[in-house]
């Protein structure tokens, strides 16, 4: 057999003691892990754990395994939104099929999950918006996706919303740019995967009621085509409007979580014609200040909700000493002040459910909730407790036992 890891190869280490000579399905239970957020494959996929780092190993032939392996690599140097790799397994005794291996996203979710899921409560709307807004990102990079799906995207709470990851790349195509051709194939390719996807929660019993899986895949198109031209499109305003016009369109394409590469801007007697390079590189905006600030390493929205905090915090120290408060005294002091102590203060039984900045954001969305209530502002101690008490108990633990038996740290 011949293995290949990539960097960092200490992960790796540890898995070489697994028995990679025998198939997937024929492996002892205890050395796997269960992930009940996981959703259907059409391959042999299972989860292990090598000290404090979760895997998923998938079986496959081995042409495709070299594709996927070396196809995510690129994306992940890139910053794509994609699951990272980590290596293969090929050359396996009696021509058995390869074994690609990831890493688990940490704290993501399958499409079934959300829908089966009380505790999810988002809404099939807010699903296909993410997915849309993945192809956007997808689609800007030259990535051909060819197998668009739900089943192929994992989804990750993101501040009340969600992040969305592709997550299978057998089909992936990589180009200079797409042509309209290519896009439109993948958006109709995507219209009809969610539709049947759609119809089979349906039929489960576990689809909510009210939501019509037709007419929610026919409004994938049309939102592909909106968000598609925000971030592309190309502007004409008169040249006294030019600074203020393009400060407008910069803003408007980092709110929408997009970086900007090159900005052209060509000015003529008629008014001036702005062109914008949109590109996906993460981190966005909002994470690069947050880590420069905290330290922090978090989601986009996550970030801008945090950022927010920590500019309301600033502005509690500046009318308490009536005096200014530097920008990084701050948020060191919100760091120290507010946020480590909900973090420190998670029920060790309940560590890991969710990623401790999405544990913070709904801190204070409860803790609005409860003063409202309450009609008084009850504090983030008081509304940390209350929340570790009767809301994240009802979030599913990650990935279940024997994660103690293989060496899985609480909060991996």
């Amino acid at each position: 057999m011949r293995f290949l890891f990539r960097p960092p190869a200490a992960e790796a280490t540890g898995l070489l003691a697994l028995p990679w000579n025998e198939p997937l399905e024929q492996w002892d239970p205890d050395l796997l892990l269960e992930v009940p957020q996981r959703g259907i494959s059409r391959h042999v996929v299972r989860f292990v754990a090598s000290g404090s780092h979760v895997f998923a190993l998938k079986e496959i032939n081995e042409r495709l395994a070299r594709h996927e392996y070396a196809l995510l690599s690129q994306f992940e140097e890139e910053g794509l939104p994609t699951v990272s790799v980590l290596g293969i397994c090929v050359d396996r005794p009696a021509a058995q099929e390869a074994i690609l291996v990831t890493r688990y996203l940490e704290y993501s979710m399958s499409y079934r999950w959300l829908f089966s899921s009380p505790r999810a409560g988002h809404s099939a709307e807010q699903l296909l918006d993410t997915m849309v807004e993945l192809l956007v990102r997808l689609h800007l990079a030259g990535v051909f996706w060819g197998d668009c799906s739900l089943s192929n995207t994992l989804f990750r709470p993101d501040a009340g919303a969600l992040a969305a990851y592709l997550v299978d790349a057998e089909t992936v195509e990589r180009h200079r740019s797409l042509s309209p051709g290519q896009r439109a194939y993948d958006v109709d390719l995507a219209r009809e995967r969610v539709g049947a996807e759609l119809l089979d929660l349906r039929f489960g019993g576990l689809l909510p009621e009210g939501i019509d899986p037709i007419e929610v895949a026919e409004g994938l198109p049309p939102r592909y085509a909106a968000l598609w031209d925000e971030v592309t499109h190309e502007q004409v305003f008169g040249v006294e409007e030019q600074q203020w016009r393009l400060t407008e369109r910069l803003r408007r394409l980092n709110d929408l979580g997009f970086d900007v590469g090159e900005v052209e801007l060509i000015t003529s007697a008629e008014g001036a014609r702005l062109r914008v390079e949109t590109r996906v590189a993460e981190p966005g905006q909002h994470r690069r200040e947050l880590l420069r600030l905290t330290g922090l390493e978090v989601q986009e929205r996550q970030a801008r909700r945090l950022l927010n905090d920590i500019v309301a915090f600033r502005a509690h120290l500046e009318q308490k000493t009536g005096r200014p408060v530097a920008e990084s005294l701050a948020a060191q002091r919100w760091l120290a002040e507010v946020y480590q102590p909900v973090v420190e203060a998670i029920p060790r039984e309940l560590a890991g459910r969710l990623a401790p900045a999405e544990v913070f954001h709904e801190v204070l969305e409860h803790r609005w909730f409860l003063s409202e209530k309450a009609r008084r502002d009850v504090g983030t101690a008081e509304a940390a407790r209350s929340y570790f008490a009767t809301v994240l108990p009802q979030t599913p633990a990650e990935v279940t036992t024997p994660s103690v038996r293989a060496g899985l740290s609480p909060d991996a």
